[in-house]
């Protein structure tokens, strides 16, 4: 089969490599039908994840259909059309049996495209089928379906969750990539009074505003957005999500946050952060932080389906396993070619 991997820093490439097959009476093996490309996959390729070893296919999203099952997987089907988690959890460790999928303790957690094979192939296997996999309703957009594998939860549960979102309050969101996005639509369950979208795109600040940001900051000069977001509120914010993961956006949200707020930290580090305790303290600021679990993932299909959020509008381009390279080349220079969420479909099996 196809597949896109990762070799060596600086360095994946489409190849040819052994269809996986069952290995555990808990697997199941998916035919891929669309996949997408996650910021996090370009950490691995500039080998910001040392132990992603090499030959190791990448993506960790995507929809697909059954094509085999182990003896133990009860909840699905060969044929069932299904969406894959970006989190596998094996649902009995003590971890999985609070929710806290992403720290499963018998090999579980965000492994796919990282640890195991991942999703940007023809066909992926998926462990511990059960707890990993969600019925993919036929009447669904495939597109919103995607962004169920992990933006909307993550920007669900670490950003609106984590950072006590409620009706009437005001919300920051500091970064308008995709999970900011995803955060940005989630939060709208809530009612906030406020959503401030600050960015440093205008295209993708122009897509907050069509999918609810009541305002928009660029902040190419940090000083003067926190001026216009202090105009807005003079108190401060009660919740500011960071979505990118830098030592900038996250200094910002520690300037915005106003008395009792909530920094939500969504963005993925990779250098350390200056926490300034000594202004955040007496304040009363709450700082969260963490790693997706996918434990809305069912609470959030149920939004799709009653269409109060529609995740599709994160699409902005099309591509196909066959041209994934190219498509990888678009995704590095998104703003150039005013891309957010790019789909990959399996044009090879069909």
């Amino acid at each position: 089969m196809k597949a896109y991997e990762y070799l060596k820093p600086g360095h994946a490439q489409l190849t040819d490599k052994e269809k996986p097959t069952i290995t555990s009476s808990t697997d199941a093996i998916i035919r891929i039908v669309k996949t997408t490309i996650c910021g996090t996959d370009l950490h691995i390729i500039k080998g910001d994840t040392p132990e992603v070893k090499s030959h190791t296919t990448l993506g960790h999203e995507g929809i697909g259909i059954i094509e085999e099952i182990g003896d133990n997987v009860n909840n699905f089907k060969v044929g069932d059309k299904v969406i894959i988690s970006c989190i596998s959890s094996c649902g009995k460790c003590y971890y999985c049996k609070k929710g806290i999928y992403a720290h499963c303790e018998n090999g579980g957690g965000w492994i796919l495209g990282h640890l195991v094979n991942g999703t940007q192939a023809e066909y992926v296997k998926v462990p511990f089928a059960d707890n990993s996999l969600y019925h993919a309703p036929s009447n669904l957009k495939e597109d919103a379906l995607v962004m169920l594998s992990d933006i909307l939860p993550t920007g669900y549960e670490i950003g609106v969750l984590k950072g006590k979102v409620k009706p009437g309050c005001t919300v920051a969101i500091v970064g308008a990539g995709p999970v900011g996005l995803a955060a940005l639509l989630t939060a709208q369950f809530y009612s906030p009074s406020k959503i401030i979208m600050i960015d440093l795109d205008d295209n993708r600040l122009e897509t907050a505003k069509e999918i609810g940001a009541t305002h928009l900051i660029n902040s190419k000069e940090t000083e003067t957005a926190i001026k216009k977001v202090k105009s807005l509120n003079p108190r401060g914010v009660d919740v500011a999500i960071e979505a990118v993961g830098i030592p900038q956006t996250f200094d910002l949200c520690q300037n915005l946050i106003g008395v009792d707020g909530t920094i939500a930290n969504v963005g993925v580090h990779g250098l350390p952060v200056q926490l300034d305790i000594d202004k955040l303290w007496i304040k009363n600021i709450n700082v969260t932080t963490g790693l997706v679990s996918g434990n809305t993932t069912e609470e959030l299909l149920e939004a799709l389906k009653s269409k109060i959020i529609q995740p599709e509008q994160l699409v902005t381009h099309y591509s196909k396993l066959s041209e994934i390279e190219s498509a990888y080349d678009l995704f590095r220079n998104a703003t150039d070619h005013k891309a957010i969420k790019l789909i990959i479909e399996n044009d090879i099996t069909i």
